[in-house]
């Protein structure tokens, strides 16, 4: 038998209505509940993957055509014009779905782009610390604009923020050569620096958003290459580095001000640059003999900080001792003059009391010698002698007594001779 006639599957749309009458059976309202999926959800099923659709699309034409060999059944039934009516819905819903997978693709793609970003949108922030500038057909509009929300013509203005506040500028692996034909690399090198916002619109139209390439990057590798073909390793290294600083900065800003006066250049931090082992190890012992040396300089002033601190000990000892013996001997002499004070003090009482002592007995010794000069009397003589012989216990028999013994008149006569001789020397 010959193999029944193929037949070419027919359309959705070349469906008769019969058949798609029977095939919707449902009611209309489960159809239009079917058909109420969220178009987020239709696109989500209909995210498979390129691949995968490929792989399914993948069925060899061999099986589509002998899966398209059973004839189709073509019921003829009524109400052709309501499966006309559902057939339309689902094909709308369809063609929504693919439209929003399409926006939602660009989207995505576009995302990633700031650019293609800024210049498709209306509304656009500018975000504090930066003003905003614009571009139209490539050519720098004066507006500028202050952080917020913003409208502008999308794919016709351009839109890019500026900072205007403090920014760092980081330049990095910085090769030069020194005077002495030694190279060095200086691996990172800050700059802060600031764009008055007056001056925005001015720099960008001589120099560009990159300003800071020219200004900055490229003027930060000139003035290192300068500054080192100068000077030595030994300075750029070491004598000098502290001043690196200082002159950068001073560079920058020199010809900031001259050529680009918006630019201000804050400070410049220069970091140890990197030189060849062979050098460093040379510079290592070098700083490690000036190391050794510095600590015995130290050291001297150390021990010479310690004698004279000894010294000076010493001297203030001294300075003491003698100080208390100066209070010492002026306490001894104070001693010895109140001691020799007290002693004149006395000495003038014992004169005085001496002396007193010595007039009184004069005067009695004078007053007795004049008593004594009245009783030199005969009779008083006479009555003594009598007394003397009295007194006497021995008594003197014998002829020779008289020679012994004075006589009394001879006695009485001698004594008127020496009365007579003062009388008369009282009468000269």
């Amino acid at each position: 038998m010959d193999p029944p006639p193929q037949e070419r599957p027919e359309s959705p749309m070349e469906t008769p209505t019969d058949q798609r009458l029977q095939g919707s059976d449902t009611p209309p309202v489960q159809r239009l509940q079917r058909s109420e999926t969220p178009p987020v959800q239709r696109l989500q099923r209909s995210e498979t993957p390129p691949v995968q659709r490929l792989q399914r699309s993948e069925t060899p034409p061999v099986q589509r055509h002998q899966r398209s060999e059973t004839p189709p059944v073509r019921p003829r039934a009524a109400g052709g014009t309501a499966g006309a009516a559902a057939s339309g819905g689902d094909f709308f819903a369809i063609i929504t779905v693919f439209f929003l997978f399409i926006v939602i693709s660009c989207f995505i793609a576009f995302q990633s782009s700031s650019t293609l970003t800024n210049n498709l949108t209306i509304l656009h922030q500018v975000p504090e610390g930066h003003v905003g500038v614009y571009w139209r057909g490539g050519a720098l509009l004066k507006t500028i604009t202050e952080p917020g929300f913003h409208l502008k013509m999308p794919l016709i203005t351009q839109f890019e923020p500026i900072q205007v506040t403090l920014q760092t500028d980081q330049v990095r692996d910085i090769p030069c050569g020194t005077k002495g034909g030694v190279m060095i690399n200086f691996e990172k090198i800050e700059v802060v620096n600031r764009l008055h916002k007056d001056y925005v619109y001015e720099t960008l139209l001589n120099y560009g958003v990159q300003y800071d390439n020219t200004w900055i990057y490229d003027k930060i590798h000139h003035e290192i290459n300068q500054f080192c073909s100068a000077h030595s390793l030994q300075q750029v290294y070491i004598d000098m580095f502290d001043q690196i600083d200082e002159k950068m900065k001073d560079a920058l800003q020199g010809d900031c001000t001259r050529y680009a006066p918006g630019i201000e250049i804050i400070s410049v931090r220069v970091t140890k640059p990197t030189i060849p082992e062979i050098i460093k190890h040379n510079f290592e012992q070098m700083e490690q003999e000036r190391t050794n040396v510095l600590i015995s300089i130290e050291k001297q002033k150390v021990a010479e900080k310690e004698a004279e601190t000894r010294k000076k000990m010493a001297i203030t000892e001294a300075e003491k001792n003698a100080h208390v013996s100066k209070i010492l001997m002026q306490q001894k002499l104070m001693e010895k003059d109140s001691a020799r004070m007290q002693e004149e003090i006395e000495n003038q009482m014992y004169l005085a009391r001496e002396k007193s002592l010595a007039d009184a007995n004069f005067y009695r010794l004078t007053k007795e010698a004049e008593a004594n000069k009245l009783k030199l009397t005969p009779e008083y003589l006479e009555l003594r002698f009598i007394e003397s012989i009295a007194n006497n216990s021995k008594i003197f028999f014998g002829n020779k007594v008289p020679n012994m013994v004075f006589d009394q008149r001879l006695l009485g006569n001698f004594l008127q001779s020496i009365a007579k001789k003062g009388d008369a020397e009282a009468e000269f």
